[in-house]
């Protein structure tokens, strides 16, 4: 495996955790974990590359070791976290931003909101979530309210050995030895040698603001950057969120650069299931020379010769 380093950052309050690979000087690309991950869990793309990358990748607030919000966690700040690691870390810089899941989508909003920040994107799996009816929001605000008075805690292992069986059953296309690397970096043990998620455990709460889909796509409109989606070759998890084929349709219509990349044989994790499909898919957006706005109006092939 290649070796990683950590540096912390104090943004707004809290201790960030950022992982890195590669060294000073080589071109600079940064990868945004989703809900319930952690940055080291890029360590098998990275590994996959071939280029010289120096990748940055952040623990988002209350994930992996990066410090808990003791007031909750609000989607607005994980953008806010993302431009105070880009101007620590690239000022005055455009650049080269991937994004899986929850990730992606921080990616994709913070591309149209600021343009000029980033070079290209890839989305892994972000597509954003279904509109919700304001009629909804009492009995959410009320679910919340409630959810604040109860304290909750995340599901605690016997062991690496446990967590890593569990991340297997839950995805049986991991390996044993990715999961045993995996269990060691999304797991934090306590005192009695238990292991539970590296998280806290006040992301399980229900989000009481709305996803108003609009908004977002407003937002994505305004992404200058070339876009790469990559999509799984089955669409059922993403129609399992509420996300019909028409609303994914008219999401990548909103970027003027788009283009999309099926992987076969994997889950929503590509960077678990494939990664060395991924790291080729995603070498070659990034290495490819600039050229003039244009959409592709269907899936491509990822390389290997995948094709949904």
């Amino acid at each position: 495996m290649k070796d990683s380093s950590s540096r912390f950052l104090t943004i707004r309050g809290l201790r960030h955790h950022v992982r890195e690979w590669g060294r000073e000087g080589a071109r600079k690309l940064f990868m945004l974990h989703g809900w319930g991950d952690v940055s080291a869990s890029f360590q098998f793309v990275v590994d996959a590359f071939e280029a010289d990358w120096h990748v940055f990748a952040p623990d988002w607030r209350g994930f992996g070791l990066s410090g808990w919000s003791p007031g909750g966690y609000w989607f607005p700040e994980y953008l806010a976290d993302l431009e105070a690691v880009l101007d620590h870390l690239a000022p005055d810089e455009a650049v080269n931003l991937v994004g899986h899941s929850l990730g992606g989508n921080v990616a994709c909003l913070y591309a149209g909101v600021r343009p000029q920040r980033i070079a290209r994107l890839a989305a892994l799996d972000a597509f954003g979530l279904p509109g919700r009816a304001p009629e909804e929001a009492p009995a959410r605000l009320e679910t919340w309210l409630d959810q604040l008075k109860v304290s909750r805690g995340f599901r605690v292992y016997s062991g690496d050995d446990a967590f890593a069986a569990r991340l297997m059953r839950d995805n049986p296309r991991l390996t044993p030895e990715r999961a045993a690397f995996l269990a060691k970096h999304l797991g934090t043990r306590d005192d009695a040698g238990g292991v539970r998620i590296a998280a806290d455990p006040l992301h399980r709460n229900l989000n009481p603001v709305l996803y108003r889909r609009h908004e977002a796509e407003a937002c994505w409109r305004g992404v200058e950057a070339p876009v790469l989606g990559i999509v799984q070759e089955s669409p059922d998890w993403r129609r399992a969120m509420g996300v019909d084929d028409a609303m994914h349709e008219a999401a990548t219509a909103c970027f003027r650069d788009y283009r999309e990349v099926v992987i076969a044989d994997s889950g929503h994790n590509f960077h678990h299931d494939q990664p060395e499909r991924t790291a080729a898919t995603l070498e070659a957006f990034f290495l490819s020379e600039p050229a003039g706005s244009s959409r592709n109006p269907g899936p491509a092939s990822s390389p290997g010769g995948d094709h949904g």
